[in-house]
């Protein structure tokens, strides 16, 4: 007794396509281009270290003034347990020698970037160089727990628990 569906072999094949479409857009999502970006051979490399940098990943954008100058190429851990991030920078930006580099959220739930924020130096950083000055990512849940633990301080309830209606 052989088992053939109604349609025949055609729904093998149709099976069989959409298998092969499926694979086949699995490894577009996950393949790596190793390719440089139109552009990315030009400019140079700044480094960063921060204590934290939630949400900051390889490809996250460098941005002064509100204006895409970089991004983040690379990601390592230091000795120190700190977050080494490596930037590359546009050609033709320059960045003094106190500027600050600052986690920031593009909005309220938005991707993290780098902001720069330049001081009033005149001598640049030259390429290979690190940025001194560093602040760290907002943590969204740390925030708000201190919010909770002011409020609880306030009204008295700093370490207690707090009543519930039904008591």
């Amino acid at each position: 007794m052989s088992m053939v569906t109604k349609g025949g072999y055609r729904d093998t094949v149709l099976g069989a396509t959409v298998v092969l479409t499926a694979a086949v857009l699995l490894g577009l999502v996950y393949a790596k281009d190793d390719r440089p970006e139109q552009g990315e051979t030009d400019g140079y490399i700044l480094t960063a270290l921060f204590k934290r940098a939630d949400g900051i990943s390889v490809g996250s954008l460098v941005r002064l003034s509100g204006v895409n100058v970089g991004k983040v190429v690379d990601q390592k851990l230091a000795p120190d347990y700190r977050a080494r991030l490596t930037l590359h920078m546009e050609q033709g930006v320059e960045v003094t020698a106190d500027t600050a580099a600052v986690i920031q959220t593009d909005g309220l739930l938005g991707a993290k970037y780098i902001e720069l924020k330049p001081g009033g130096d005149e001598r640049m950083l030259e390429p290979g160089q690190e940025i001194a000055f560093t602040q760290d990512a907002m943590v969204l849940e740390e925030l708000v727990g201190m919010i909770i633990e002011q409020a609880k301080a306030k009204r008295g309830y700093a370490g207690k628990p707090v009543p519930s209606l039904t008591e």
